[in-house]
């Protein structure tokens, strides 16, 4: 992005909704704004994972306030992001309907893995540049993640469901404090949190903490003279605020400077994580980090304008190599789809057009994915392996539309009568579905006598169109697969037509 350029971020979180709005700066990002709400949606999921409507509610009317403040800005310049509560919610549908058209922009769920990998980014991006090797706990809502890295290299991540406002809720009711509540719940954490042992306990040089939890106990010690330097947090020190909290017995009788009001209810259940993840990694002592998810997502605008660095083209490619995809195949499909949807999108802004050509070529190199486990409805398994895979860079929705996109490229079109409505999306599917049959006999297919247009008007139509009559001779089997195709198409809202262009005579007069 050009120096000058504006960007923002918006982290969903579970206990706040944050929004970061920064400027480009030779390829760095420096602060403009930064607006933080207590939104507490986490404690708004109840026994069936279901969000209720003052949960809801309370995120619509903070994602209004900072839609206000975006309105200037375009989709490319804005990344939403929402975290484990939206993961779990059973209707995060119904919120997310309403969300996006109050926010104006897209919000992307995304998986544990990946909210670790962007907070590692936006910690990496702001500490001083070193071959430390770095452990990195970020302690949310109700999810905690862990990550080993060095320089902006994330190497091992995980998303484990520990959480301030999870554990508060479930083991400080009422925000009433005990010592046999802190030892219960540090055990529960620790239950949860074990395999962290395997993973985290070596390899690392030194521990930072990113969150609202590590932020507010950091200032707490050192505003109590607990620790010798500020945003620091010592295993004594932890000892201390636990013993404070005890003696104080509820939350609301906490006299401690450092602690804000929106942190009180949810202190508890957070330092009881911290404890648990000081004990089992052996951590003596863990230094607050400034950087955060937000700050992640916004150094991810950056790396996505650049298909050399867009973090997707690297899952893309594992995903491939990990599941033995016919390579030339694959590429084959790909640029024959790409070509096919760039003649489809023929008035299309420059980057939405870029977008959608990179999402069906990533749908091809990917169409065969689910070949490595069956070549019998390989289109399924795939589909499959898209939908439940962790894919570094990608939100879950961005998954599921590739996964459907591979679940239609063959068969019957009905399985996606959800998506019908969806012009750009059906758009695709031809795209891949044409590039697949003409590739059909794994070579290079002869495609420089055959347009394809979406038809004006209000019918939803396309036509495929042979500049040559004699294609369809010199190529039997794809013009029969191609009739298919067409037939098949009659049975959904989209018509789907072939036209043999006539051929002008030596008088330049068509025959």
């Amino acid at each position: 992005m050009q120096t000058g350029t504006r960007i923002a971020a918006v982290d969903l979180g579970s206990n706040s909704f944050r929004l970061e709005i920064a400027r480009v700066e030779l390829g760095q990002i420096q602060r403009m704004e930064y607006l933080k709400e207590t939104v507490r949606q986490g404690n708004g999921l109840d026994a069936d994972r279901r969000l209720s409507q003052d949960a809801m509610q309370r995120g619509w009317d903070c994602l209004a306030r900072f839609g206000e403040r975006l309105n200037s800005f375009k989709p490319p310049q804005v990344r939403a992001v929402a975290t484990q509560t939206l993961r779990d919610a059973r209707n995060r549908e119904e919120f997310l309907v309403v969300a996006q058209q109050i926010l104006g922009f897209p919000i992307d769920v995304i998986s544990g893995r990946e909210e670790a990998r962007l907070i590692y980014q936006g910690v990496a991006h702001m500490l001083p540049q070193s071959n430390e090797k770095r452990l990195v706990v970020d302690i949310g809502g109700r999810s905690t993640e862990m990550i080993i890295g060095q320089g902006y290299s994330a190497e091992t991540m995980e998303s484990y469901r520990v959480g301030s406002v999870a554990w508060s809720m479930r083991y400080f009711p009422d925000g009433v404090f005990s010592a046999h509540a802190f030892e219960i719940a540090e055990v529960a954490a620790k239950a949860i949190l074990d395999e962290a042992t395997t993973l985290y306990s070596s390899g690392w040089d030194s521990a930072y903490g990113s969150s609202g939890t590590v932020s507010a106990i950091a200032d707490m010690l050192f505003q109590a003279g607990r620790v010798p330097t500020e945003g620091i947090i010592t295993r004594v020190g932890l000892d201390w605020l636990r013993d404070r909290l005890i003696k104080a017995q509820r939350a609301d009788a906490i006299r401690l400077d450092g602690l804000k009001d929106e942190r009180r209810p949810v202190i508890g259940g957070g330092l009881a994580v911290l404890r648990a993840i000081f004990d089992l990694l052996g951590i003596d002592s863990m230094q607050q980090a400034h950087g955060a998810l937000r700050h992640g997502a916004l150094f991810d605008l950056l790396d996505r304008e650049d298909h050399q660095t867009d973090v997707r083209s690297s899952s893309i490619d594992r995903l491939a190599v990990k599941f033995g995809v016919d390579r030339a195949q694959a590429e084959r499909v790909s640029h024959v789809a790409t070509q096919l949807l760039h003649q489809l999108m023929p008035r299309m802004k420059k980057s939405e057009r870029e977008a959608r050509e990179r999402q069906i070529e990533w749908a091809a190199r990917l169409h065969e994915i689910g070949s490595s486990i069956s070549h019998s409805y390989y289109h399924k398994h795939g589909a499959y392996i898209l939908d439940n895979s962790d894919a570094p860079g990608f939100s879950m929705h961005e998954l599921h539309d590739l996964s459907q996109l591979v679940l239609g490229h063959r068969g019957k079109l009905r399985k996606l009568e959800a998506r019908f409505n969806d012009a750009m999306f059906m758009r695709q599917l031809l795209a891949l579905r044409l590039a697949v049959i003409l590739c059909h006999a794994r070579r290079e297919p002869d495609i420089k006598d055959i347009s394809i247009e979406a038809d004006s008007g209000p019918a939803h139509s396309f036509t495929l169109t042979f500049r040559s009559e004699d294609w369809a001779s010199a190529w039997p089997q794809s013009a029969h697969l191609l009739g298919e195709e067409a037939l098949a198409w009659q049975k959904t809202p989209w018509g789907f037509k072939l036209r043999t262009m006539a051929v002008p005579d030596a008088t330049g007069i068509a025959a």
